[in-house]
């Protein structure tokens, strides 16, 4: 079982570093479910995830509080913003536009709900 979980875990941080440059694929999601793959199969890749100048703190706060920093919070509201910006200005097919103004508003909601990190 512990193969399963590595390579969940490297799977998903893939997809992480895909998110930092794909506007619609977050990136913080995958990088805290690669941090719990890493917990259940490599000690030693889940403390460098902690560890990471990048990540390690919004891995701690989720971790410790469910909480997501101000920047964190504003940046992410920020490219979904300016994903659905984007759409439109591509004159995207309205329902395309309307389920992904959906998905964003649901996933904004979820984001700004959540405790704020110090």
């Amino acid at each position: 079982m512990r193969i399963v979980w590595l390579i969940s875990g490297l799977a998903s941080l893939a997809l992480g570093g895909l998110g930092v440059v794909l506007p619609l694929l977050p990136t913080t999601p995958f990088v805290l479910l690669a941090a719990f793959c890493f917990a259940r199969s490599s000690p030693a890749l889940h403390i460098w995830l902690l560890r990471n100048p990048t990540f390690g703190k919004a891995i701690r706060d989720w971790r410790t509080n469910r909480a997501i920093s101000r920047g964190g919070k504003t940046t992410s509201t920020l490219a979904m913003v300016l994903s659905l910006a984007v759409s439109l200005a591509l004159a995207v097919d309205p329902v395309i536009i309307i389920v992904q103004a959906l998905a964003l508003s649901g996933a904004a909601t979820y984001i700004l709900t959540r405790n704020t990190a110090a």
